[in-house]
């Protein structure tokens, strides 16, 4: 174990194993960069579960991916941590360091976002639900408003004949009132308070009958027309837009890509009155903070601490073995100096053999 982490953190062994007080402060440095791939492989798998939902290659392709990513990010924060050279300055360091903390930032955000996922889980479930039902209402209002514009004519027709039938139907009941104050003698300006059934009493039988049959000519016209109105919203397939019940949304949620989840956790922290939940706002955000810092510390470990003996070493023999690459450049350059002449002479010898043979032959 204690060597895996050494592997992790990039070490050179047998130098390390040379400094024994050292030893600890990679294995720390290694742990870190090792759960930081572990931890984002984990978020891209579970990314990419979703983006596979309902395959059933669905497990294989996110685990698959996930082992792939977290090997990715992993070797990337290797080489940013054995990339910091602790032979500089404590500044210098900071400016050599700092594009690879943008770089660790930038890792941070996109491994913690599959994870905040996974961690509002239940919340986002309740908001994606919340969220198909206004689409779906909406959709059904959008359909209706279509259909109403489509049909103008025959629901303006529709209108008309309600408002009249409700206004024949008052008029009807106020003429009954007056029908009956008129056969039991009720005196006001429409009777003339006679009890009993008279002439003037049957007069307004009459005029009532036939505006009952009017009325009722009125209705069947009325339901003859919603009737065919609601035939061609039956073939138009308005009728089979329903509200979606709850196994209906649980199926919808089950079924949600990654990109809704997202949009989701993106706009859990705003309530239905358009005010700002704070503590999911900031949960979110501490979240993120929290992975973000995680990834960083890999750099920000490496930073901190010290130039130790192990470093002073790693520059020594690079230093070494400068020296050594460049005296052979200059060995090389030597012997190339040396054997010139040679070179020269061997070169004139192939000449004068080539013009004595092609004398010869004249």
């Amino acid at each position: 174990m204690k060597e895996f982490f050494w592997w992790c953190a990039g070490v050179h062994k047998e130098t390390l194993d040379r400094f024994p007080e050292e030893q600890n402060k990679y294995i720390s440095i290694g742990a870190t960069i090792f759960f930081t791939g572990l931890f984002a492989s984990l978020a891209g798998g579970y990314a990419l579960y979703f983006v596979f939902s309902g395959s059933p290659f669905a497990l294989f392709y996110a685990l698959l991916f996930g082992i792939i990513w977290g090997l990715a990010i992993f070797n990337l924060d290797r080489y940013i941590v054995l990339s910091i050279d602790k032979s500089r300055n404590g500044w210098m360091q900071l400016l050599q360091a700092l594009p690879r903390i943008l770089l660790a930032i930038l890792i941070g955000l996109i491994i913690s976002r599959p994870l905040e996922l996974k961690i509002f889980d239940k919340e986002i479930k309740e908001y994606l639900k919340s969220e198909y039902l206004v689409q779906q209402n909406a959709r059904i209002d959008t359909l209706n408003k279509t259909f109403e514009n489509k049909y103008r004519v025959e629901y303006g027709q529709l209108k008309a004949l309600t408002t009249h039938a409700d206004s024949l139907e008052s008029s009807i009941k106020t003429a009954r009132q007056q029908l009956n104050h008129e056969i039991f003698g009720t005196k006001t300006d429409e009777t003339s308070g006679v009890m009993g059934y008279g002439p003037y009493a049957k007069m307004k039988e009459s005029n009532l009958n036939g505006q009952q049959a009017y009325l009722d000519s009125l209705r069947t016209r009325l339901q003859a027309k919603e009737s065919e109105l609601l035939q061609r919203k039956s073939s138009e397939g308005l009728l089979n837009q329903k509200i979606l019940s709850d196994k209906s949304l649980d199926s919808a949620v089950n079924v949600a890509g990654f990109a809704d989840r997202n949009a989701a956790l993106s706009n859990l922290h705003k309530k239905p009155d358009g005010s700002i939940n704070k503590s999911t706002e900031n949960a979110v955000i501490f979240i993120a903070l929290l992975f973000i810092f995680f990834e960083c510390l890999p750099v920000f470990v490496k930073l901190m601490s010290g130039r130790d003996a192990y470093d002073n070493a790693l520059k020594n023999q690079k230093e070494v073995h400068n020296f050594e690459s460049n005296t052979g450049v200059n060995i090389e350059k030597t012997a190339i100096d040396k054997i010139e002449d040679y070179r020269i002479d061997a070169s004139i010898k192939r000449r004068m053999d080539k013009l004595q043979k092609e004398f010869a032959e004249e």
